[in-house]
């Protein structure tokens, strides 16, 4: 199915807005205690869960808007949805901090095993969008998956060792960032291997 035009404005927002909405939830109910069915749960229980829905219909959202739904979009709500569900059903807080460490370890494991197959699987997902050499592609899939691997080791660390409060910072913005500003600089690196769109061999 092709891929509709979307304001990216909205795409943005949709896409940052679950994450953000979490924070301000958890901050707002961090000191409070909620009792739901005769149960008392913590303010980082009841934003957890309330931040699984949410997530759900921004994806919902944004698939249909452009009438596609990513597999990184689908694994992120897999993990959601049962660490979630697990986080609120048991009442404890370690089940949706170890989210992060188990999802930045699939993608570490998957593209390493494409990696070890020979293949990346980055250059399947994103060569449409980002034409480059095959050698680019490993090199930028091997990176990424040891940058992804690093990120996993660090939120173990960080919610292992640090207050929940700093998680919920650490996890909400430098994650993120700091994949975003590591992306950034591996494809700057990787320029000489991007392929002009419409470029033949030999030319």
């Amino acid at each position: 199915m092709e891929e509709k035009t979307v304001n990216p404005i909205l795409k943005q927002v949709l896409e940052l807005g679950p994450p953000l909405l979490f924070f301000v939830a958890y901050i707002y109910m961090r000191d409070q205690t909620y009792t739901i069915g005769g149960t008392e749960y913590g303010g980082f229980i009841v934003a957890a869960g309330l931040f699984v829905p949410v997530l759900l219909a921004s994806i919902a959202a944004l698939w249909k808007l452009t009438g596609q739904i990513s597999r990184l979009q689908v694994v992120t709500a897999f993990m959601v949805v049962f660490f979630g569900g697990l986080t609120v059903w048991f009442n404890d807080e370690t089940f949706f901090k170890m989210k992060t460490t188990i999802v930045y370890g699939l993608f570490a494991t998957i593209l390493g095993v494409g990696l070890l197959q020979g293949r990346s699987y980055l250059s399947w997902v994103l060569g449409d969008l980002m034409p480059m050499a095959e050698e680019g592609w490993m090199k930028l899939t091997s990176r990424l998956a040891a940058g992804f691997a690093v990120l996993a080791v660090a939120n173990e660390i960080v919610w292992r060792t640090m207050s929940t409060d700093a998680w919920v910072k650490i996890e909400t913005f430098a994650f993120p960032i700091a994949l975003m500003i590591y992306l950034w600089a591996q494809i700057m690196t990787l320029q000489k291997y991007m392929e002009p769109e419409g470029e033949k061999p030999g030319e």
